[in-house]
């Protein structure tokens, strides 16, 4: 089973974001709860967490900014 891991929208006017530093590599393990990367918007900067347990499967890349609902990553579990 996979779970997407999705860029949020961080606010109502937000339409993309930057992934500014991953945590996890790719092919590392997480646990629930963990950081997995930091998204940078206009306005703020956010750690994400993993929503599950498992091996992390990374698609986004840092510096780039990608639109709310983009897959970047996903977790195997």
């Amino acid at each position: 089973m996979t779970t997407e891991i999705c860029i949020p929208g961080l606010g109502a006017g937000m339409s993309e974001g930057t992934i500014v530093e991953w945590h996890v590599e790719d092919g590392g393990d997480v646990t629930e709860g963990a950081l997995l990367y930091t998204l940078e918007s206009e306005k703020t900067a956010q750690d994400v967490e993993a929503p599950v347990t498992g091996k992390v499967r990374r698609i986004g890349v840092v510096g780039e900014a990608y639109p709310v609902g983009a897959v970047v990553a996903v977790i195997e579990h």
